[in-house]
């Protein structure tokens, strides 16, 4: 099956068992993603209109206020489900959210057996709530899903991208492969929505796998537009692993959407590490042990 889509005289194919690779692991990650949880810390940084409120004598009466930055950090637990109502069943991301700038808002324990209660929910209405209460806490161009970006990359999703083989680049202490992507079309693409107004468009980005045995362990995603003469970009860096589960998952997202070539908003994500999970009669989650390592044999 032909994958590859060369667009220039420079452009390489991409391996077929680096493809391969990748593919396996979006697929490995959309059938364990429901089953893992998480705790995740999202920084965000925003630049802010200027404050409304102006001296009225004085000197700084007389000076033209700036835009001011924002920062927040809110603490979540964090997994991922579908919403049951949807054509397409995409995996999406769930929280519930602990703490906003260090105040309190529940319990981890709290958290989780709610966040058990609308993931495994039938009822559409308490996960879609979920998703809007994210919003609720003073954020602003609030970006999500990213973290699963991988799953673009099944084999059905590279049939429909174009991909080329751009060299190689040094990612920690792994060389990798780098890919240059870019979708075909936009029914797996960022969906955005603004007001009561859902848009959906085609990313590109590039991809790093890892060169000794394929594993992706970066991602980046872009979308660009024109909204009211102003040019509008977001773009998204996320960082994986391979997890002590045989799977790989994110450890860091960051976002950021541009305007005019302004940076915006920036928002972080960071996750622990993340862990299998079974719920019991009472929605409590009990973490599943960590492997045991074998004893070294004795000759």
């Amino acid at each position: 099956m032909a994958l590859v889509l060369c667009t220039s005289a420079f452009a390489q194919t991409v391996p077929p068992e680096i493809l391969s690779r990748i593919a396996e692991e979006a697929e490995v990650l959309r059938q364990n993603a429901p089953k893992v949880l998480s705790q995740e810390t999202l920084e965000q940084r925003a630049v802010m209109p200027p404050s409304r409120f102006r001296p009225r004598v004085g000197a700084a009466a007389t000076q033209v206020s700036k835009p001011r930055l924002a920062v927040r950090e809110v603490v979540s637990e964090y997994s991922v489900g579908t919403l049951h109502d949807s054509d397409s069943h995409d995996l999406l991301e769930f929280r519930q959210v602990i703490s906003v700038d260090g105040r309190k808002i529940q319990s981890a324990e709290s958290a989780r057996r709610a966040l058990s209660l609308g993931v495994h929910s039938q009822d559409d209405r308490t996960r879609k709530r979920m998703l809007e209460d994210f919003a609720k806490h003073g954020l602003v161009d609030v970006a999500t899903d990213y973290a699963l970006i991988l799953l673009a990359f099944s084999k059905r999703g590279l049939a429909e991208m174009k991909l080329e083989s751009v060299g190689f680049e040094q990612i920690g202490a792994d060389q990798a492969v780098k890919i240059h992507w870019k979708q075909m079309s936009t029914t797996g693409g960022e969906l955005e929505f603004r007001g009561r107004q859902m848009t959906r468009r085609s990313l590109e980005g590039l991809l790093w796998a890892r060169k000794s045995d394929g594993l992706p362990i970066r991602v980046t995603a872009w979308a660009e537009h024109i909204d009211n003469k102003h040019t509008i970009r977001d773009e998204g860096t996320i960082d994986y692993v391979l997890s002590q589960h045989g799977f790989v998952t994110p450890v860091s997202v960051v976002h950021r959407h541009v305007v005019d070539n302004g940076l915006v908003t920036e928002n972080l994500y960071r996750y622990e590490p993340f862990k299998l999970f079974g719920a019991d009669s009472d929605i409590k989650f009990t973490a599943e042990p960590d492997p045991v390592p074998t004893p070294p044999t004795k000759k």
